[in-house]
């Protein structure tokens, strides 16, 4: 049996593995591949079959979303590695090498992230991931070539392999043992931020994270739910406060859930302001769901919370008062 298993979840993506399977298929020998359908309406059964015959399909019963489609998914995987990987992702020769070594002579090492770049413009790095992912004191993510709306060109500033905090669910590999010793992503996430959670619960076991620039992906992002859509936002908003609740160490809990609480509030001012009222409604939305799953989140908790998993205390200072752009 192969070491890795490339797992790419589908919805109702039948144009998508057709762009973007051939690439996969090619370029990844040393893998067996996996499409785990979350019971699609469209012909994405069909179109695998038919044109990727070498690809295994696991069928979900339903559409259960990120989170909750890999977990019953992987039930059925049985190799050593996962690559859970989005159906927009374009892979590169070679991709999987790297990620190999690295788990195989890196003991420590229970999560990887390739470079991501952008599909549509291939010169710059992609907002989900780029060249990995951190996050600030309150719990704001940020990444290595991307800062809130900043994304920054590929001119080989972040070409090498270094401890990161969260690598992106667009191109996510993982041990299976880390994996099913933190039973996996959270189902109440359905999708958005399940992947920085999942980091931080293995931060906080003792594993590490790692990017390697040596293996690299081009993500088109957005094409399964865009950043104009107010469900994004909602998932984003209580999925954020949710992820903190799980996490954060005891003595910071009160006081950067308030913080946070407050800055949402301003950040649905700032939506009204712009006539954004669906993206405002969805903020309130999500404050009101995460509040029911306080007490849920609270006994997620493990028994041991670090202090130190954070890169700066705050994201936003930096950005939006001291003008810092780019990753330091």
């Amino acid at each position: 049996m192969k070491k890795i298993a490339v797992v790419i979840l589908n919805w109702n993506g039948a144009q998508l593995l057709e762009q973007f399977l051939p690439s996969v298929v090619a370029f990844s020998n040393e893998a067996t591949i996996y499409v785990a359908d979350n019971a699609s309406t469209d012909n994405s059964i069909e179109v695998i079959r038919n044109q990727f015959p070498s690809v295994k399909i696991i069928q979900n019963d339903g559409n259960y979303g990120f989170a909750k489609g890999y977990n019953v998914a992987l039930q059925q995987v049985e190799e050593e590695y996962y690559a859970l990987v989005n159906s927009d992702i374009e892979v590169t020769e070679n991709w999987l090498v790297p990620i190999l070594s690295i788990f195989d002579n890196q003991l420590e090492i229970g999560i990887i992230q390739p470079k991501i770049l952008d599909y549509k413009n291939k010169e710059y790095f992609e907002y989900a991931g780029a060249a990995g992912g951190f996050i600030d004191k309150l719990g704001y993510p940020f990444c290595r070539g991307r800062i809130f709306d900043t994304i920054e060109k590929d001119n080989h500033q972040y070409d090498d392999e270094r401890e990161i905090f969260w690598a992106s669910g667009a191109c996510f590999f993982i041990r299976k043992e880390v994996y099913k010793r933190l039973n996996g992503f959270d189902d109440s996430f359905f999708a958005h931020q399940e992947e920085i959670d999942l980091c931080w619960r293995a931060f906080n076991l003792g594993y590490k994270a790692k990017y390697t620039s040596k293996s690299t992906v081009y993500h088109v992002g957005g094409a399964t739910l865009n950043e104009g859509n107010p469900r994004k936002t909602y998932l984003n908003f209580r999925n954020s406060l949710s992820m903190l609740i799980k996490n954060l160490p005891d003595g910071q809990l009160v006081p950067i859930i308030f913080i946070r609480l407050l800055l949402d509030g301003l950040a649905g001012i700032q939506f009204i302001l712009k006539g954004k009222f669906k993206h405002c409604w969805a903020i309130v939305q999500a404050h009101f769901s995460f509040y029911s799953l306080i007490s849920s989140n609270y006994n997620k908790r493990s028994s041991s919370q670090k202090e130190n998993y954070f890169h700066t205390k705050s994201i936003v200072y930096k950005y939006f008062i001291k003008n810092g752009k780019v990753f330091e």
